[in-house]
């Protein structure tokens, strides 16, 4: 396996680009890419032209996540502007705008569930402990349990989501394998909420609960700001990663806080799990500590740790054939690691200031085993690499 650079975009925005993800390809569509930045636009590229296709400038802040939906040409994009957008890919129009009251900054997700699909939305609320760790005074708090009622909530039309990261405020976005579930989280409760859109009623309200036991309430994981958060393939679990270097495990089946998974020392940034159903439950994380860590989410055991960036590991993504994970580096580098191996095959040093986002492609329709990954800097590029 390796990664043969392609192109780059010079000057893709007129700022530092935070967040990248990729549009699947539908029937003679071909797949295009999402970008985001501090520019407060949202712009979607063709790869293989290296033109850009349209300018999305609905937001008023700099845009930290975007995400397409992996069925439909949707795609949203967050902003620390309070709002989440939803667009058409292909026509530009603003689909629906989501608020965030009266938090900066949200995370959002939905469930890749076959039956039923939840989106998680996350906001960032004010914390009085000041910047920790490179995080600012906005931080993401997550706490396990129930509710049928926390106050008003924003409902919008089921769409959108993928997660990033821009120091000092965070986000992250995913989206959905179907589109028929919502899930929000609101303003000042530091909660994440599920929400089943055919009856609009909220499904529940997840919190982290203290180590060592303690029952776990709106306030329990306020220590526990979340950065990143992944779903597995199937749907079941759900990680958060944590400012502390801990990373929280649900099984969202049963609605059931599972344990906690140990070894970073550090802000946890970024989570993705395999691809694979065979291995829906091998999680990949990456941490401020320089670190990248492969864990059994289901077993709560650390498989092995990969090592070799020189600074905070920012985004970890997998290969779709499950064979291969990239990292961006505040190190300026992008990295492929050989999973076989353990160890990093390739070094890229396309960039002149750290990667924010590194997404793997669809897989090619004629080898399922090649794709795309695009990277994104503070450096204003775009790198564009064949794996193969």
């Amino acid at each position: 396996m390796k990664l043969a650079p392609l192109d780059s975009i010079q000057n893709a925005h007129e700022d530092s680009l935070w967040t990248a993800a990729w549009v699947r390809s539908d029937g003679d569509k071909p797949a295009l890419l999402l970008t985001g930045g501090l520019d407060e636009t949202v712009r979607l590229w063709d790869p293989t032209k290296l033109t850009c296709l349209h300018t999305n400038t609905g937001h008023c802040l700099g845009v930290v996540s975007v995400t397409a939906h992996p069925n439909r040409r949707i795609a949203a994009s967050a902003s620390l502007d309070s709002f989440i957008r939803v667009f058409g890919v292909d026509t530009n129009n603003t689909i629906a705008t989501l608020e965030a009251p009266p938090s900066e900054v949200w995370q959002l997700q939905f469930s890749p569930d076959f039956d039923r699909s939840l989106l998680r939305v996350v906001s960032l609320r004010e914390d009085s402990a000041g910047p920790r760790q490179g995080v600012s005074r906005k931080c993401t708090t997550v706490n396990s349990g129930f509710t049928q009622s926390d106050g008003p909530q924003k409902l919008f039309a089921p769409t959108g989501f993928r997660i990033g990261f821009r120091s000092p405020t965070f986000i992250r976005i995913r989206l959905p394998i179907n589109g028929s579930t919502l899930a929000a989280a609101g303003g000042g409760s530091s909660s994440v909420k599920l929400w089943d859109t055919t009856q609009w009623q909220l499904v529940a309200t997840l919190s982290i609960p203290r180590q060592g036991g303690s029952q776990p309430s709106e306030k329990s994981g306020s220590k526990k700001f979340v950065l990143s958060v992944a779903w597995n393939t199937d749907g079941r679990l759900l990680a958060c990663g944590s400012v502390d270097g801990t990373i929280s495990v649900f099984d969202v089946a049963r609605a059931k806080f599972l344990h906690f998974l140990e070894g970073h020392c550090m802000p946890v940034r970024s989570l993705v799990f395999s691809p694979s159903l065979h291995d829906s439950r091998i999680l990949f994380s990456g941490s401020d500590d320089g670190h990248v860590h492969v864990y059994d989410a289901e077993g709560k055991t650390l498989l092995t740790s990969l090592s070799g960036h020189a600074s905070w590991v920012l985004s970890v993504d997998v290969s779709p054939d499950g064979a291969a994970v990239a990292t961006g580096s505040s190190d300026k580098t992008v990295k492929l690691w050989d999973l076989k191996m353990r160890a990093a095959t390739q070094t890229l040093t396309n960039h002149t200031d750290q990667v924010w986002s590194v997404a793997f492609g669809p897989p090619s329709r004629i080898d399922v085993r090649s794709c795309m990954l695009a990277s994104v800097s503070d450096d204003k590029s775009i790198s564009f690499y064949q794996y193969s």
